[in-house]
C-alpha cells in the first residue's frame, strides 16, 4: 500500500506543472498585449504627423490623440497583470526565478510573489488602475451641460482621488 501511496502522491506533486500552460500562455497574452498597445501609439503618432502635415483641423482632434494614448496604457496595463501572474504562479508553484536576484542573492521585489495573497494584491492594484484608467478615458469623451454635471465629475476625480490614496496605503506593512 505504501508504494501506491508513494506513486499517488508523486503524480499528484508533478501535475503542478499543468501551471505552465498558464505561465507560457500568460506571457503570450502580455506580449499581444504589448504589441497591439504599441500599434495603437504608432497609429496615433501617424495620425498626429498626418494631421499637422496636411494643416487638417479635425473637429475632436486632441480628444482622439488622448483616447488612443489612453486606450493603449489600458492595454499596457493589462498586459503587466498578465505578466505579474505568469511569474507569480511560476514562483508560487514551480519555483524561485533565480535571474531575478542581484549579485548577493537579493529578490527584485517588483514581480516577487510569496503567497496567493500577495498575487490577489498585486494584480488587483493594477486593475484598479485599469479601471482608473477607462474612466478617464471615458471622462474624456463625455459632453457636460451644466454646473451640476461638472460638480458630479469633481466628486468623481475626488472618489477616484481617494481611493488611490487608500489603495497606495495597503501592503506597505510588508
Amino acid at each position: 500500500m505504501n508504494f501506491i501511496e508513494n506513486m499517488f502522491e508523486h503524480g499528484l506533486w508533478n501535475s503542478r506543472f499543468i501551471i505552465l500552460l498558464a505561465v507560457v500562455f500568460g506571457l503570450i497574452g502580455a506580449i499581444l498585449l504589448f504589441a497591439i498597445a504599441s500599434f495603437d501609439v504608432f497609429n496615433t503618432a501617424a495620425y498626429v504627423i498626418n494631421t499637422y502635415a496636411t494643416h487638417a483641423h479635425p473637429e475632436h482632434f486632441h480628444e482622439e490623440v488622448i483616447s488612443g494614448i489612453i486606450g493603449a496604457i489600458d492595454f499596457y496595463l493589462i498586459g503587466v497583470i498578465m505578466i505579474i501572474f505568469s511569474f507569480g504562479v511560476y514562483e508560487l508553484f514551480i519555483s524561485e526565478i533565480d535571474p531575478a536576484k542581484d549579485e548577493h542573492g537579493k529578490e527584485n521585489q517588483l514581480l516577487a510573489v510569496h503567497s496567493l495573497d500577495q498575487l490577489k494584491d498585486k494584480i488587483s492594484k493594477v486593475i484598479v488602475m485599469v479601471l482608473v484608467v477607462g474612466f478617464f478615458q471615458k471622462v474624456g469623451h463625455t459632453t457636460f451641460n451644466g454646473a451640476l454635471e461638472l460638480f458630479y465629475l469633481a466628486l468623481s476625480i475626488t472618489a477616484v482621488a481617494v481611493g488611490l490614496y487608500f489603495l497606495s496605503k495597503v501592503g506597505h506593512h510588508e
